[in-house]
């Protein structure tokens, strides 16, 4: 028999979420996203700079918001938002395309992935394997971003993977809208939310930051951002390997090598 030959898509791995969605709401890791060395290092080497954003919602306004900002750096890219629910598939808008599909990213290879507020609705059992899934479809030198942020995106913290596992944890925040750096501990990704207790490195990591905030509070005077700029110059002071990366002054960022919160498996 002739015919068109069948063209078979993967089945998409994963189950629906709540897909709540409010527009801004990942505003801090985009601009994050746009100031990282490694992440632009990533786009500019692409031939073809693909970009997945992965479990989009209910609306697609944060999937169009990511396309704008990352086309002020790259503006040849191209955004592809991937929902696993058939049903929250909207036509594709200012270039930006969206389509069904889960953890194995729709069978692409894309040079970025963004994957906010997905993981967090997991079984913490489910992270290993669900990154897995996602390196294995990455595109040479590619990267991945795995976060959770609250509903109006004051608070964030994120993870930056390659293919060969987790590279660095971003704590990022509005600091008028915390009492101290550990109130982002809520927001933590999966994979660490869960080791937030005495003895692990990232509840020590958060205890210092606390430390170093409170050592911090002559500086309130000047506004919190200045207050989390010397905060920063005190974890630095006492050893904490903290990255620096040029960043838009309306972000407080903190982040750290992830082998500095990598979690401790050494029984207690």
């Amino acid at each position: 028999m002739s015919g068109s030959p069948t063209i078979t898509r993967p089945r998409p791995v994963g189950i629906p979420t709540r897909g709540t969605t409010n527009a801004n709401r990942l505003r801090r890791a985009d601009r994050w996203l746009v100031h990282s060395p490694r992440v632009l290092a990533a786009l500019a080497s692409a031939a073809d700079p693909l970009v997945v954003d992965l479990g989009y919602g209910r609306l697609p306004v944060t999937t169009l918001e990511l396309a704008a900002r990352l086309r002020v750096v790259r503006p040849d890219i191209t955004v592809v938002g991937l929902e696993i629910d058939p049903q929250r598939i909207v036509p594709d808008v200012d270039g930006v395309q969206f389509r069904v599909g889960g953890f194995e990213l729709a069978g692409l290879r894309p040079m970025l992935v963004r994957a906010f507020n997905v993981l967090r609705q997991y079984p913490v059992e489910s992270v290993a394997e669900a990154w897995a899934v996602m390196q294995d479809r990455l595109a040479p030198g590619g990267l991945i971003v795995d976060g959770t942020c609250d509903e109006l995106g004051r608070r964030a913290c994120w993870v930056l993977l390659d293919r060969d596992g987790p590279v660095s944890l971003t704590l990022a925040c509005d600091p008028r809208h915390i009492d101290r750096p550990s109130d982002l501990a809520e927001r933590l990704p999966k994979v660490l939310i869960h080791h937030n207790v005495p003895g692990q490195p990232i509840h020590s990591l958060l205890s210092a930051a606390d430390r170093a905030w409170a050592a911090s509070a002559g500086q309130s005077v000047f506004g919190p951002r200045h207050r989390w700029r010397a905060m920063l110059a005190e974890l630095r002071a006492a050893g904490i390997p903290l990255a620096t990366t040029r960043r838009n002054e309306r972000d407080a960022i903190l982040t750290v090598p992830w082998a500095a919160v990598a979690p401790d498996a050494t029984p207690g």
